[in-house]
């Protein structure tokens, strides 16, 4: 397994796709409760095919991670190439940005000059998709890529 099991809830919404996946390798409804019973570890081996095809196509599609810790904004663009990361660091350990009144503090503090803007980039590994999903893995969360194109206008 390349990546990680989806969980319970995420089998259950793709609860169809689920179906279609066995379906495309011939497998029935009744075959695949037979599996479930009687050959368990093929079972599983299915389930973590799925999971990692689902992940490889968020993974594909992803453009956008943030990360957000109490003294640390982690915006990262991810295009063909390399990742451009744009970092907030507070130098401020009474600002919390994880909540909103920290939230509201940065947000009103841009130009504080406890507030220090990083800029850098990275290339990928070989596998782009695995370098993704470490990152997911450790907090970050697939965006839209607002924060990450208004302090990109910031600051360039």
């Amino acid at each position: 397994m390349k990546y990680r099991r989806l969980t319970k809830e995420q089998f259950e919404e793709l609860h169809q796709e689920f179906i279609n996946f066995l379906a495309t390798q011939q497998v029935t409804a009744d075959e695949w409760e037979n599996l479930k019973k009687n050959k368990p570890e093929l079972a599983e081996t299915e389930l973590d095919v799925f999971s990692d095809l689902i992940w490889e196509g968020v993974l594909n599609k992803a453009e956008y991670l943030e990360h957000i810790a109490p003294q640390h904004l982690y915006l990262f663009h991810l295009d063909e190439e390399e990742m451009h990361a744009i970092v907030l660091n507070i130098k401020n350990d009474a600002v919390d940005i994880t909540t909103e009144e920290g939230y509201n503090w940065l947000r009103d503090n841009l130009m504080d000059e406890s507030v220090e803007f990083l800029q850098a980039d990275k290339p990928y590994t070989e596998d782009k998709n695995l370098d993704k999903f470490k990152m997911i893995e450790q907090g970050a969360v697939i965006t839209k890529g607002e924060l990450y194109a208004y302090f990109d206008k910031l600051i360039n």
